[in-house]
């Protein structure tokens, strides 16, 4: 089974209705290879599939909401938040070494929790046609959105 990563969201934030895409990689360092990018969908199917796709494989995949900008400055702007965010992550965990490497204690946990955890259910993909429904109503989306 691989990994899952998203945004956890509340309902009434306005990213959920944007169009939402998957990068799959490896999990881990044993494997190299360029990650593939899926989309992109609407959020219930990037999740969906995503969640069919490392169910099976050892995998990571990020299920994350495609910004469509309008201009240079807003890609700027996005550029330099998520620069910020790293450089705050970065500072996070030089601090964290402070105390000491727990990665050893944190995967014992959650081999633990895994062995008590009944297996998940099988994740049905959506559909072809589902799918591209979703393409239609994104493009609608992003047809409208600059108008």
């Amino acid at each position: 089974m691989g990994a899952l990563v998203t945004l956890d969201l509340p309902d009434d934030s306005p990213m959920l209705g944007l169009p939402w895409i998957i990068t799959f990689g490896p999990l881990g360092d044993a494997d190299e290879w360029e990650p593939v990018v899926c989309g992109p969908y609407e959020r219930p199917h990037a999740l969906a599939l995503a969640e069919a796709v490392v169910a099976e494989e050892q995998l990571m995949a990020v299920v994350e909401p495609l910004l469509p900008a309008l201009s240079a400055e807003e890609i700027r702007g996005e550029i330099a938040a998520a620069q910020i965010a790293a450089e705050d992550e970065a500072a996070r965990t030089d601090e964290a070494d402070l105390y000491g490497d727990f990665e050893d204690v944190i995967d014992e946990e959650l081999e633990l929790a895994a062995e008590r955890e009944p297996a998940p259910e099988r994740v049905v993909a959506p559909s072809e046609a589902e799918l591209r429904d979703g393409f239609a109503r994104i493009a609608e989306l992003l047809r409208t959105r600059g108008a």
